[in-house]
């Protein structure tokens, strides 16, 4: 019966959307305690925030942000301690601060840098290229980009990037996107002189990431299939129009790292879920002759960088960051002592650097950076975030709640050193669960006042993501997606049962695929929670894929249009199985025009 909502101007779906906010603003402004925790937000976020160095051409590039900025502004130095001078500040883009830095990319060089920019929250990028010598833009303007970053040629002349041809106007939030192609973009040309550098078709699902390769060699394409981990590997020697196909098939994940010559170093899941390093040959491409440097460990590889001509890699265990190095012939070389259990940020650092930078963050420690010294091995804290907020009254642990399967759940606990397990704390349970992706300890703002007015912030690890490796990934997707729900639930019954807290203190949280998490636990068990905050949700499991980008989830989900996976989706869609119950307070929180998630 809601249709009609699917038409996003039509002016039926405006006044149901003024109807709505109506509603929920005029609701929020009678709570008594909103000014308070507004003030106290604006108060704790305002600390200046930095990224991880990097260098490009001798000169260093850093995100930077006073304190209460709304976007990271791009800074430029002479060295990574200096105060250098902004570069890009997306803050002045627009009055109203709709147009958002998506991207950049430096030229080898360092005297070029490509920015994308997107507006009102839109996946379209539009690229510039701006001079970091004088700061001004050339006239250079390419629009249609979407899901792609660019590579540059070595000699800093242009760039590759990805793109869609023109959406058809009116379609440009809605209509499907298919049929990625891969152009070359040279410096003061226009768009329409970009030349094309391969598309395909014959497999209109098909989108490209360049890599042009250290050495300058060889550009290499990274070929996926919508958000399904598996990718195919094509290269071609850069001078060259044609690309050999080295994985030509999509059975595993495949990261390109770097070559030594013919050599090629990646990152792969082939015969091992939880990750390895491995070498091949383009000379002899056959598996047989594939070389593992780095074996499948007890832990999952999560991503590798080469630096100082070795791999640097970070492991999960237990859903926390770990930092280990190698030699190039897989030797181990060590790992770096981390401060607590938390996540590693941006690792930057190129293969041939003496230095590499990084930042870390824990729950109750925000974004801080390091710089790691291969010649002294010195690791060095170089910027640490003044914030009001007293970390050392709060304690992180991890408990395991046992699914209904008997599989084993982690769940991180952030809460006062001197609360008391009364069944009466104030309980927020965050999860996401999908796409392989990993849910790490992270710094936000907004949980600190939420712990400092007496919450407890609990985060389960779900199947679906990618913590324990492909098989725990596999283990949340299509037919067996009700495991994510069914674990996300024992959670919240694990929080109860301990004593941690009850039933009208829990709430739960997520966000895009973790909104649909908490819709489907809201339709399917609306007795065991005290409220629910589904974001921006993939709630209407058979049309999600009708939708820009949503064609892409069906590895994950599946498609309606299979009758075995319809009958799958239609058990759980939030949308489909809302019917009449006694639901906690719930608060849906979209947007009229994302591009995202429909």
């Amino acid at each position: 019966p809601y249709r009609w909502l699917e038409d996003l101007n039509a002016p039926e779906t405006v006044d149901w959307i003024e109807a709505q906010n109506a509603i929920t603003f005029e609701h929020l402004s009678g709570i008594p305690q909103r000014k308070s925790i507004e003030e106290r937000l604006t108060a704790l976020w305002d600390f200046p925030k930095v990224g991880a160095p990097f260098k490009r051409g001798g000169r260093y590039f850093q995100y930077r942000n006073t304190g209460l900025q709304n976007q990271d502004v791009l800074t430029t130095m002479a060295t990574y301690a200096d105060e250098g001078r902004i570069l890009i500040d997306p803050n002045t883009l627009s009055e109203d601060g709709t147009i958002a830095l998506t991207g950049i990319g430096v030229s080898e060089d360092g005297n070029w840098v490509a920015y994308a920019t997107s507006g009102s929250g839109s996946d379209w990028k539009t690229w510039r290229i701006r001079s970091v010598d004088t700061g001004e833009d050339l006239p250079d303007v390419i629009e249609w980009s979407k899901f792609s970053g660019i590579a540059w040629l070595p000699d800093s002349t242009g760039f590759f990037y990805g793109r869609y041809a023109a959406p058809e106007e009116g379609t440009e939030t809605t209509g499907a996107n298919y049929n990625q192609q891969l152009y070359l973009h040279k410096l003061d040309t226009p768009q329409t002189a970009d030349k094309l550098a391969y598309e395909r078709p014959d497999h209109p699902k098909w989108g490209f990431e360049p890599v042009v390769t250290d050495d300058g060699a060889y550009l290499i394409l990274h070929v996926s299939e919508g958000t399904d981990r598996r990718n195919r590997l094509f290269y071609r020697r850069l001078e060259e129009t044609t690309f050999t196909e080295l994985i030509p098939e999509l059975e595993a994940e495949y990261r390109f790292l770097s070559n030594t010559g013919s050599v090629f170093y990646l990152q792969s899941d082939l015969t091992a879920p939880k990750g390895s390093i491995i070498a091949i040959d383009v000379n002899r491409p056959k598996q047989p002759a594939w070389q593992t440097l780095v074996a499948e460990g007890e832990d999952t590889l999560e991503h590798v960088e080469m630096v100082h001509d070795e791999f640097v890699a970070i492991f999960l265990h237990d859903a926390y960051h770990q930092l280990k190095r190698f030699a190039l012939d897989g030797s181990p070389l060590g790992e770096l002592t981390l401060p607590a259990l938390g996540s590693i940020g941006a690792l930057q650092g190129r293969r041939e650097d003496d230095e590499m930078f990084y930042t870390f963050s824990s729950f109750t420690t925000p974004s801080t950076a390091y710089r790691f010294d291969f010649e002294t091995g010195e690791n060095t804290e170089i910027a640490r975030p003044d914030v009001d907020f007293d970390a050392e009254r709060y304690i992180t642990e991890q408990i395991f709640a046992t699914s209904k399967d008997g599989t084993r759940v982690p769940i991180f606990l952030v809460h006062r050193k001197d609360w008391t397990k009364d069944g009466q704390n104030p309980t927020l349970l965050y999860g996401y669960g999908g796409f392989n992706i990993s849910i790490t300890p992270s710094f936000m703002v907004s949980r600190l006042v939420w712990l400092e007015m007496g919450g407890v912030l609990a985060v389960a690890t779900l199947r679906g993501g990618g913590e324990y490796g492909e098989a725990w990934h596999q283990a949340g997707t299509i037919h067996s997606k009700q495991n994510v729900f069914d674990d996300f639930i024992a959670g919240a019954e694990t929080l109860i049962a301990s004593g941690v807290t009850s039933t009208p203190k829990l709430a739960i949280e997520g966000r895009s695929n973790g909104g649909l998490l908490v819709g489907a636990c809201l339709t399917q068990r609306p007795d065991l929670f005290g409220a629910a905050l589904p974001t921006v949700g993939v709630m209407d499991m058979l049309r999600f894929h009708k939708f820009t980008i949503g064609w892409a989830w069906v590895s994950d989900y599946g498609s309606s249009d299979d009758p075995e996976q319809f009958k799958t989706l239609y058990a759980y869609s939030p949308l489909h199985n809302t019917r009449p119950a006694i639901y906690p307070p719930t608060l849906i929180s979209t947007g009229d025009h994302d591009d995202r998630v429909m």
